[in-house]
């Protein structure tokens, strides 16, 4: 019985780890292509502040990316040192 139990627990947890992870470069993706698309617009508009505008969008693409990276670290805590099967043992 604890067998099949810890097995349901790790199964749910590589399903929870696949969502993290998906999830979060779904939205990793489509907010820097977005971003991408509205700087190039703007940079079209207004050429001369394309420096100002590049500066801020390698910022935000540094902060998209490091929440990307902080969802995979959460998931690999939970693959390698999972809290859930240590209350069990």
């Amino acid at each position: 019985m604890l067998q099949q139990f810890l097995a349901n627990v790790q199964g749910m947890t590589a399903l929870a780890i696949g969502i993290i992870i998906g999830l979060g470069a779904i939205g990793a993706c489509l907010g820097i292509g977005i971003m991408g698309s509205k700087f190039l617009e703007a940079a079209a508009r207004q050429p001369e502040l394309i420096p100002q505008l590049q500066g801020r969008m390698f910022l935000l693409a540094g902060l998209i990316d490091a929440a990307f990276l902080i969802g995979v670290a959460i998931a690999m805590f939970f693959a390698f040192a999972n809290p859930l099967l240590a209350v069990i043992k």
